[in-house]
């Protein structure tokens, strides 16, 4: 060989080398063999296992014709199969009808049918993963234009996401006697966990009281008017639950909430910073005026930095991303779960979100998609969702100003959707935009009594709540410190009713 045919030779591709995708064709076959000589085999994985989890084709179509043959009740077996599948089909040298015989014939027990088909389900999720590897890869490099890298990321997001819930062997009919263990697991929990609860407390006693605390899955409704007060009550409360957080290692070395929890603000109205002040100023008592305006002594300064250094410890994260749309928030609430944890979401508030579908759709179709899109990721993340809601000004037409489920603004499907609604309600707002301009009118006194009456108080309506009662919880609330708290708080006992 000459020097320029050794140089080609050198630089030619070697012999190409293909790797098949994941697959075990020997646990599929015993499987199948089991289930032909026993069709109980088929119940023990046709909960989690599909004819597309199986890589071989043939095989796919001998376990999908065999599970209706067995689901009509009737026995599934070489020949009851064979005529439903291709007489001409060839497996090596054997017919179909042969090869059903030898499934059958060399199947030796279905004891491990279940461990045959969790190992064929695993190379299937394999398999899977491979896919949406490759799509990514392959949209990056050749994108279409309605689909820039932000929108890709989150479909690959979504997808793996729904890959690691939905690539899992519980699922399905559980047994009475599961359910009432996990009825008394739940017992005992909200037995040792602070103040009882079954949920996540809110850190105010009185609506814990009635609502057992935050129920994991639900999505609650916090509904009111503007200056009602909700950003304010759905602050405390998500402060309260991340300065209780209390974490307990599990066996298997993840952290799991004991008290409080992992919270997740997405504050679509209000930026980072106006409301880190507001719950700076809850809790140090400091107005929140004054300190936008920077009007404090040295000793409020002091106890601003003292806070602030223990917030820094508090598991609370904002996203205040405006405008943000269901997928996007979706996505990065999964991402938040996974690398930090997360156990109660806020999103403040639903009117300011869009919806994932097109633009044309009407608000209403929206705001359905946007309700219905929280309700299923509170059940996917298994965290409690509290969204913020605008009401309709029909409230202001009323003599009665206090709100009706009616009163939600732009859909019905926020009140169908939520397993709990609560309304904020000030009456003290009304009734000092109602003083007489005259201090000399013979109401102003009756004026006055009344705003006494209820000058500090806030009522919370629990309007609805699948879990639990409905009625109104009385709370004090301060508003140059835009705090709420339970009336038996010492630091209101001038606001309670005797």
């Amino acid at each position: 060989m000459n020097e320029a045919a050794r140089k080609i030779a050198a630089i030619a591709p070697a012999e190409p080398h293909y790797r098949e995708a994941p697959n075990n064709i020997e646990a599929e076959q015993a499987l199948l063999g089991a289930i032909l000589v026993n069709n109980d085999a088929y119940y023990r994985v046709s909960d989690f296992l599909k004819p597309i989890h199986l890589y071989e084709p043939l095989h796919r179509k001998i376990f999908e014709v065999a599970g209706d043959i067995i689901r009509m009740g009737k026995t599934a077996n070489p020949v009851t199969i064979k005529t439903f599948l291709p007489a001409e089909e060839k497996v090596g040298d054997m017919t179909v009808a042969q090869y059903l015989a030898r499934l059958a014939t060399e199947a030796v027990s279905i004891i491990n049918a279940e461990d045959y088909g969790r190992a064929i389900y695993d190379l299937a999720l394999r398999r899977a993963l491979i896919t949406i590897g490759e799509d990514m890869v392959n949209i990056a490099y050749d994108a279409p234009l309605d689909m820039p890298p932000q929108t890709q990321i989150e479909d690959t997001e979504r997808r793996l996401f729904e890959l690691a819930e939905n690539g899992r062997y519980d699922g399905g009919f559980q047994a009475f006697n599961d359910a009432v263990a996990l009825a008394i697991d739940m017992a005992a929990v909200a037995k040792e966990r602070d103040g009882g609860l079954s949920g996540i407390s809110t850190g105010i006693h009185s609506l814990d009281s009635k609502m057992g605390g935050l129920q994991r899955s639900d999505l609650i409704i916090l509904a009111g008017r503007p200056g009602m007060g909700k950003t304010s009550l759905a602050t405390n409360i998500a402060y309260n639950i991340a300065a209780a957080y209390e974490g307990e290692v599990q066996p298997d070395g993840s952290t799991k909430a004991k008290n409080g929890g992992v919270v997740g603000f997405y504050s679509l109205e209000m930026s980072s910073e106006q409301l880190a002040t507001r719950i700076i100023s809850e809790q140090t008592e400091v107005s929140s005026s004054k300190i936008r305006r920077g009007d404090i002594n040295d000793a409020d300064f002091e106890k601003l930095v003292a806070c602030s250094m223990m917030m820094q410890k508090v598991p609370l994260y904002i996203d205040q991303t405006g405008g943000i749309s269901i997928a996007q928030l979706s996505a990065r609430a999964r991402r938040l779960k996974r690398q930090r944890g997360l156990d109660v979401l806020v999103v403040d508030y639903v009117q300011l979100m869009t919806g994932s579908g097109k633009s044309n759709e009407n608000r209403v179709q929206e705001i359905t998609q946007i309700t219905t899109g929280l309700k299923a990721l509170g059940k996917e993340l298994n965290v409690p969702i509290i969204a913020l809601s605008q009401l309709s000004r029909a409230v202001e037409s009323r003599d009665d100003k206090r709100p009706q489920l009616s009163d939600l603004r732009e859909s019905g499907s926020i009140e169908q959707d939520a397993d709990v609604v609560l309304f904020v309600f000030r009456e003290e707002y009304y009734v000092k935009n109602a003083e007489p301009r005259d201090p000399a009118d013979p109401k102003y006194a009756e004026w006055e009594a009344l705003f006494d009456k209820v000058k500090g108080t806030a009522d919370v309506i629990i309007a609805k709540q699948r879990h639990g009662p409905t009625g109104t919880v009385k709370l004090a609330f301060q508003s140059e410190f835009t705090r709420f708290a339970d009336l038996a708080d010492s630091s209101f006992l001038q606001y309670e009713e005797h």
